[in-house]
């Protein structure tokens, strides 16, 4: 019987501009269910088709899913740009509720500074942490994370976009360069953000990829 494994985010696209060759690498030996939050609404459009962007969105995230052979995908209905606190324990509550029908014994999210420095990217990853304290049979957290000169790419995306982390503090790296023709083909999926292209596939070609971890296990 195959292990299962929860993949929590805020946004679509977090899971493919993220570890995704990390999530289509366990997809090939565990059932993988992607949780989002939110339906990414307060994004920009960068595609030119009349549809709402939400609508865009979760079809984009759905499309991006199936590539990386993801089982299902479930979004927790919150607003993007609105997970405050007054939100935190009716997300966790959602979560919880998920873990208790499909028993995850690893979670995947952000670390804690949320990649990015994204506010909703912080929430998910400290609500995440929290759900995996109060589930036993959830035995191990990893948070994705780049290296210092992974973060070196961007520096102003938002106005506080954190340091890359340290070769000691990273736990495990998982080479993803066997699938990574899986991962451009997630990203490309995400339509609606194309403006993120250029500078991820610059990055990806013609490289070893590895994709990082902080790793929590109980």
């Amino acid at each position: 019987m195959k292990k299962t494994v929860f993949a929590l985010f805020a946004h679509p696209d977090d899971e493919s501009f993220g570890p995704s060759g990390t999530i289509a690498l366990l997809a090939q030996t565990h059932d993988v269910y992607l949780v989002c939050a939110t339906k990414g609404e307060a994004g920009q459009d960068y595609s030119k088709t009349e549809e709402l962007l939400v609508d865009k969105r979760e079809k984009e995230l759905r499309a991006a899913a199936k590539i990386l052979g993801i089982k299902d995908v479930f979004f927790l209905g919150f607003v993007d740009g609105e997970l405050k606190n007054n939100n935190y324990h009716a997300i966790a509550e959602k979560i919880e509720q998920l873990a208790n029908i499909y028993k995850p014994e690893l979670f995947l999210t952000y670390e804690n500074r949320g990649i990015s420095g994204h506010l909703d990217h912080i929430a998910i990853s400290m609500i995440t942490s929290y759900v995996f304290y109060r589930l036993n049979y959830v035995k191990e957290l990893h948070y994705f994370c780049l290296d210092e000169e992974q973060r070196g790419v961007s520096q102003t995306y938002f106005v506080y976009f954190p340091a890359g982390y340290l070769k000691h503090e990273i736990s495990k790296r998982v080479n993803v360069t066997s699938v990574l023709n899986i991962k451009i083909a997630a990203i490309k999926e995400h339509k609606s953000q194309i403006h993120d292209f250029d500078a991820i596939l610059k990055r990806l070609k013609d490289k070893r990829i590895e994709e990082c971890f902080i790793v929590v296990k109980k």
